[in-house]
């Protein structure tokens, strides 16, 4: 009976293929619509939480990098909300794809300039402290800023929504209706993401493993390394280790360079694989401000101080109705 139902399924699963070469999962829908609608409110709050407090460039630049993120939330939320259909203007499509695409990767490279500028700071203090910090960060802020931006442009004129056969409106979806050199410039592009994000990622680990070995290393830095790479292993790795066969398999190139020739069972197991990965990703909003606590000492305090204000507020009122217990009863 069960080998049955199985067959039944792969039978189901094949003449859908047939009909239609989107490949979906249809459970992320209602995933993305809870989880972005949490990323938006905590995100938002956390992130304007320190936007107030920071004064430190990379920091101000990664904050306003997750709230980049989280601004263009609503729209996605409202996208996934739908079934996968886009009812704004195509450019917001454009754009709102954009802005997830620079937050990323701004994402990813202010935390490699933190954990550099810090490990630098720590290793060479007098280097450090005859140099223009504050010049420097904003120099490189500023080319990875440009750097990103330049590279989202060319995507904003193309037209980023496609039309499947239900009707929807798709969103940066439907790439495979293109022809194969479109689709092989997507390729790349992916491809040239993936191997920044790894560069990075291995100078943080370089910096982490140099860190551990040195004895006069900071705790607070040291910490702070910790953190940035507890972002990356959560939040970053898993997107980009599927990232690649996933962008081949959802493209369908036909011939050449590019071409895979995956079972369907293999197809959809990429694609759902690639549903988690975005809400991991996506969960780097809400840790960021943790690597803001460990990098800054003022802010560090100011949230002990409040959470010891909880905590002995938490006390009190404990011990007033323990007191209050204490004479109903001698009155009894």
């Amino acid at each position: 009976m069960a080998k049955r139902k199985a067959l039944d399924y792969s039978e189901t699963a094949a003449s859908t293929v047939k009909s239609s070469d989107f490949l979906d999962s249809d459970f992320r829908y209602m995933l993305f619509s809870v989880v972005y609608s949490i990323f938006f409110v905590v995100g938002f709050l956390a992130n304007v939480y320190v936007l107030a407090w920071e004064r430190l460039t990379y920091m101000t630049n990664l904050t306003i990098a997750d709230l980049l993120f989280v601004c263009a939330l609503p729209f996605w939320i409202s996208y996934y909300s739908r079934g996968g259909h886009w009812i704004y203007k195509d450019f917001l499509c454009r754009l709102t794809g954009s802005f997830f695409f620079i937050s990323t990767y701004s994402t990813i490279l202010f935390l490699g300039a933190i954990s550099l500028n810090r490990y630098w700071a720590v290793t060479q203090p007098l280097n450090a402290a005859a140099s223009n910090k504050r010049w420097r960060g904003i120099i490189v802020s500023v080319l990875i800023w440009l750097c990103l931006v330049s590279s989202a442009i060319p995507y904003l004129p193309s037209e980023g929504g496609h039309t499947d056969k239900d009707n929807l409106a798709r969103c940066f979806e439907g790439y495979h209706n293109e022809m194969d050199t479109v689709k092989r410039k997507v390729a790349v592009t992916n491809f040239l993401m993936i191997g920044l994000f790894f560069v990075v990622f291995f100078l943080v680990m370089a910096l982490l493993s140099l860190g551990k070995r040195l004895r006069g290393l900071e705790r607070r830095a040291l910490k702070m390394l910790l953190a940035v790479v507890g972002v990356f292993l959560l939040c970053f790795l898993p997107h980009h280790v599927v990232q690649a066969p996933w962008v081949l398999a959802v493209l369908k190139i036909k011939e050449g360079w590019g071409h895979v020739d995956w079972d369907q069972n293999t197809l959809q197991t990429l694609n759902d694989a690639h549903q988690i990965t975005l809400v991991l990703m996506g969960l780097n909003c809400i840790l960021d401000p943790v690597v803001y606590y460990f990098a800054t000492k003022k802010f560090r305090r100011f949230i002990m101080a409040h959470l010891k204000k909880l905590v002995k507020g938490e006390d009190s009122r404990s011990n007033k109705c323990t007191f209050g217990f204490r004479d109903v009863h001698n009155i009894k």
